[in-house]
């Protein structure tokens, strides 16, 4: 028993249509697969924390009793020293935390420069 005539047309449209809505819908309208929309969640929560630990590192540098020299030290080096430098310092670890984060220490010196 074959396929009637009738419902060629309406299959191929079907698929075709499907085809469009996705490729419509990947490249127009926003659409994301899981891994991309994984990615970005990951890339968002990262910049909500550097945001949350931005200002401790700042404080942490202003208690500092020897921050005036440290801090010129850091505005001198060379933009891609900087992170090390607050990291060296010590400012970049963080309460309960034995290692001092380079990404933190970078946005802290980022943020260090300004003032």
């Amino acid at each position: 028993m074959g396929m009637p005539n009738w419902l060629k047309p309406g299959i191929t449209g079907a698929v075709c249509g499907a085809i469009i809505a996705a490729i419509g819908g990947f490249s127009f309208a926003g659409w994301e697969t899981g891994g991309s929309a994984k990615a970005m969640a990951t890339d968002a929560a990262d910049s909500a924390v550097m945001q949350a630990l931005v200002p401790i590192c700042v404080s942490q540098a202003m208690a500092d009793p020897d921050s005036a020299s440290k801090l010129e030290a850091i505005k001198s080096a060379s933009s891609y020293k900087r992170g090390d430098s607050v990291a060296d310092a010590g400012w970049a670890t963080m309460p309960g935390s034995e290692n001092a984060s380079k990404v933190l220490a970078r946005a802290c010196a980022a943020e260090l420069s300004k003032q």
